[in-house]
């Protein structure tokens, strides 16, 4: 990492945890972290899952429902990679790739780029998308960096269209507090490592420990998503329970 990055980096990173716990505040931070670390994004992705992160969305997007050609949105979709495996699951589909961070959606635009994506910067809980005009939304550790996760998940359930399929894959919180302070621990050592090897500061990646400490945990995360209106919650569960995909359905008739 440059050394005027660093520097320009660790004052944010001094509020990080004040930050998160507002959403205005936590927004602010999420757009200038992401641009901090998007040129390592892809690489740190593989290394902290020990390169199953591949798998894993290959596998999400290999659970999506058969479409000819549907309407897919892929929130917070970084460098695209999410992105760009809709567009070949569904090539005659129409894919939109958002995320908050114009540096991000550059490396995105810059890949191979198939005809059926276009890219937008808009928050993930005001995309600016019409009612009902999404059969598919999904995400790559997405809701765990809204700056509200039910306003989200609200602004999620507006765009799918009736009978539509929301995914979302990310780090899973336990319900017991023992398992979530030994994951959270685990994280903070994992992610620090990371961070100090291509940053030399480690808060860059014990950023996902900490944000994961105020995000909902399984059960909670499942009775957001019922409120909100989807049903048939479903969980899928990788690396140990660390890593889960969580997939709902809008019903059908709702308008």
């Amino acid at each position: 990492m440059p050394p005027f990055l660093h520097h320009k980096a660790a004052p944010f990173l001094d509020r990080m945890r004040d930050d998160l716990a507002d959403p205005v505040r936590k927004r602010q931070l999420n757009e200038r972290l992401f641009t901090a670390i998007a040129p390592e994004y892809d690489r740190v992705s593989r290394g902290l899952s020990f390169r199953r992160d591949a798998h894993w969305k290959n596998r999400l997007v290999a659970g999506l429902p058969s479409l000819s050609a549907p309407c897919c949105l892929d929130l917070a979709c970084g460098t695209g990679d999410l992105t760009r495996r809709l567009a070949a699951r569904y090539p005659d589909g129409q894919i939109v790739g958002l995320d908050l961070t114009e540096a991000m959606l550059s490396l995105a635009r810059h890949q191979n780029l198939p005809p059926n994506i276009v890219y937008r910067a808009a928050d993930m809980a005001h995309t600016g998308l019409d009612d009902a005009s999404c059969d598919l939304v999904v995400g790559g550790y997405a809701l765990r960096n809204a700056a509200d996760v039910t306003e989200a998940l609200r602004e999620v359930f507006r765009v799918l269209r009736p009978g539509g399929t929301t995914a979302f894959l990310d780090f899973s919180k336990p319900v017991h507090p023992f398992s979530q302070r030994l994951e959270l621990q685990l994280l903070r050592v994992w992610g620090g490592l990371w961070g100090w090897s291509l940053h030399r500061e480690p808060r860059f990646y014990t950023y996902i420990a900490e944000s994961l400490a105020r995000f909902p945990d399984r059960r909670q995360l499942h009775l957001k998503f019922s409120e909100c209106g989807f049903e048939d919650v479903r969980e899928n569960r990788h690396f140990g329970g660390m890593v889960a995909t969580v997939t709902a359905f809008k019903p059908k008739g709702t308008p």
